[in-house]
């Protein structure tokens, strides 16, 4: 089991947009080690997108841009002296920055929070022979066992990015078919990841996770009757990203054999509107959303260096995972991708198209039932040293989705480099 947590968390770190502290092993039992991790990475671009005149909230600005993020890991990891290991992991990340406007002046993460914000904090304890208990605001089945979505590459986010070269782009693509998003993985749970059992046939691992509500460990009621959204100003029923009683569960296979390293997941998800009887949403309302209900199965294998494969995913669920309005289309998305990894140097590109309702309201004429998305990312890497690498990377994405007097098509490009550090 400590092979799945020690994996796991390699997978979030190389995944840039999942980026979690990683879980370290102590000197011997009784004792501990404290980390103070960190991440920066900072670069420049060129983009170009048929929506400029909407550019980054009505201000236009220059198309060349640079980008940058930073992070914090501060938490530890201990032993007792019988062997249960114990331990905190947290993640802190600055906030996007207004338009115009430096050192995040009067920029919120859009629940009133400026400067630095909390991501993820969570505790964890067990065992390798009972598995491990984590608690917190942390990743859950869905993402932690998700394979086949390639993210290895270029900056490590491609369009899932919170401070990398996606979002020099006026507008992008949706990302449902990434699963390593914060609306799942920022939210206040219990998750048990199980011990790995190893057959002839290869090695088999579950995790399932609960969420009472969508809050992080910070429980609170405020606001419970008015939905975020800009989707809610238009569907009554609940909210359509606040969710209660969400389950995920996910069963992990991995083999070894002639020289082929394959991996292999399916997972679920579920989880139940938000919603009041106060007359703003409930029975009154003429519709309100679907549960929240997502299949996931993903293969990947590696040879020599190189890495193919790809990632389904198809439920009832709208972008970010939010719900859909009753009456609207399942989405369905798929991701392919490969990479190859020679010494310093990682190379890399995907594709991936995905189908959800959009726009769409049931009941109203105007707007096409899909709105169809794709993206392609390219990308290269070169490690300098452990604590600093370079990287470039090419993205192109397209969302269509026609309206009564409007083609409903956008599309969007980007090349940027940069560098990364990472302690």
């Amino acid at each position: 089991m400590r092979k799945l947590l020690l994996a796991s968390a390699a997978t979030l770190l190389a995944a840039g947009a999942a980026f979690a502290q990683p879980v370290k092993p102590v000197a011997a039992p009784g004792t501990i080690v404290v980390h103070l991790n960190g991440y920066f990475v900072y670069g420049a671009g060129v983009y170009g997108s048929s929506n400029m005149g909407s550019d980054k909230a009505g201000y236009k600005l220059n198309s060349a841009a640079t980008f940058g993020e930073f992070r914090i890991y501060p938490g530890f990891d201990a032993e007792t002296l019988n062997g249960i290991m114990y331990g905190f992991q947290s993640e802190f990340r600055t906030l996007k920055s207004n338009a115009g406007a430096g050192k995040n002046n009067n920029s919120t993460n859009g629940s009133g929070f400026a400067g630095i914000y909390i991501q993820r904090a969570y505790g964890y304890i067990g065992t390798p022979d009972y598995g491990f208990l984590r608690f917190g605001q942390t990743d859950s089945a869905f993402d932690l066992s998700q394979v086949g979505v390639f993210e290895n590459f270029g900056d490590y986010n491609h369009f899932n990015g919170d401070g990398q070269v996606n979002l020099m782009l006026p507008t992008a693509p949706g990302i449902f078919i990434y699963s390593d998003v914060s609306s799942l993985y920022s939210t206040n749970k219990f998750v048990y990841e199980s011990p790995t059992l190893d057959t002839p046939a290869g090695n088999f691992s579950g995790i399932i996770g609960f969420e009472p509500n969508s809050n992080g460990i910070k429980q609170g009621t405020a606001n419970i009757a008015s939905a975020n959204g800009a989707a809610a100003t238009s569907i009554a029923g609940g909210s359509p990203n606040r969710r209660r009683n969400t389950l995920d569960m996910s069963v992990s296979y991995s083999n070894e054999m002639a020289g082929f390293d394959t991996k292999a997941n399916v997972a679920y998800l579920h989880g139940a509107p938000l919603s009041s009887t106060n007359g703003s949403y409930g029975a009154a309302a003429p519709y309100g959303y679907d549960e929240l209900s997502v299949f996931q199965a993903g293969l990947q294998t590696t040879y020599a260096g190189l890495t193919v494969g790809g990632n389904v995913k198809y439920g009832q669920l709208e972008d970010n995972y939010a719900f859909k309005p009753k009456g609207a289309r399942n989405a369905f998305g798929y991701i392919v991708g490969a990479s190859y990894v020679n010494g310093p140097y990682t190379v890399g590109a995907s594709y991936f198209n995905q189908q959800s309702s959009g726009a769409y309201v049931p009941g109203k004429t105007g707007t096409a039932r899909t709105l169809n998305e794709n993206g392609v990312a390219v990308g290269a890497d070169y490690q300098l040293a452990k604590p600093i690498g370079f990287f470039i990377q090419y993205l192109y994405g397209h969302q269509h989705q026609p309206t009564v007097g409007k083609s409903g098509n956008v599309q969007e490009q980007v090349v940027g480099a940069g560098a990364f550090l990472k302690w």
